[in-house]
């Protein structure tokens, strides 16, 4: 089972992903690429000590909104197809892809959110932002969320979570640093997941 990782930053989710993989705890699941939106961010240095194949594909900012998102979608197809992956997981990806990729890997896309889902999420909740909104809305908990992709944005079916207390003077920072370790176990626990349904040719079902 080939398995795309997208990235855009630091990558300890991809980090826990490599290890979770050389440990077997994937299966017959292996990371065969890894892909960013943006250039030389750690992630790709990461893959690339494990000896994964890496690839870059900056959105192109000179197209409107919706029409840079559907290219770079499509070449993220591509390389899809060339190297015949089956799961694409989002490790703490930024760009929302559209179009027939999203079609093409239904129920074979998983992303990785840092909230707990529905709350604080779609446009704009990513990184700091959504544990800033969690603070500021009172909230007693938090964590994170491993859903399918669809159409919409952190829409999809959800897989599983994984929750944490936000504390008395919590800062984004502070909150943000509680939920990366239980992230760290919530991707590698949907990654299995889903290659056992990938083993038992239950795509999509929930």
């Amino acid at each position: 089972m080939n398995i795309l990782v997208l990235v855009s930053g630091n990558g300890s989710n991809l980090q826990a992903l490599i290890d979770a993989a050389k440990a077997g705890k994937l299966g017959p699941g292996s990371i065969v690429a890894v892909l960013s939106d943006r250039a030389g961010v750690y992630a790709l240095e990461r893959a690339k000590l494990a000896g994964i194949p890496v690839f870059t594909e900056v959105p192109n900012h000179n197209l409107a909104k919706d029409e840079r998102r559907l290219e770079l979608s499509n070449r993220i197809l591509k390389i899809c197809k060339a190297c015949a992956i089956d799961l694409v997981i989002y490790a703490g990806f930024l760009s929302i892809l559209k179009g027939d990729i999203i079609e093409a890997y239904a129920g074979r896309m998983i992303n990785l959110h840092p909230a707990l889902l529905p709350k604080f999420g779609g446009l704009g909740m990513y990184g700091e932002r959504v544990h800033q909104a969690v603070i500021a809305a009172g909230e007693k908990e938090s964590g994170c969320t491993v859903h399918l992709v669809d159409a919409g944005t952190d829409t999809g079916p959800i897989l599983l979570q994984r929750k944490v207390p936000v504390l008395p003077g919590d800062t984004a920072d502070s909150l943000a640093e509680r939920i990366h370790h239980e992230e760290h176990i919530a991707i590698v626990e949907a990654a299995a997941l889903m290659v056992k349904r990938f083993e038992n040719k239950s795509w999509g079902i929930i």
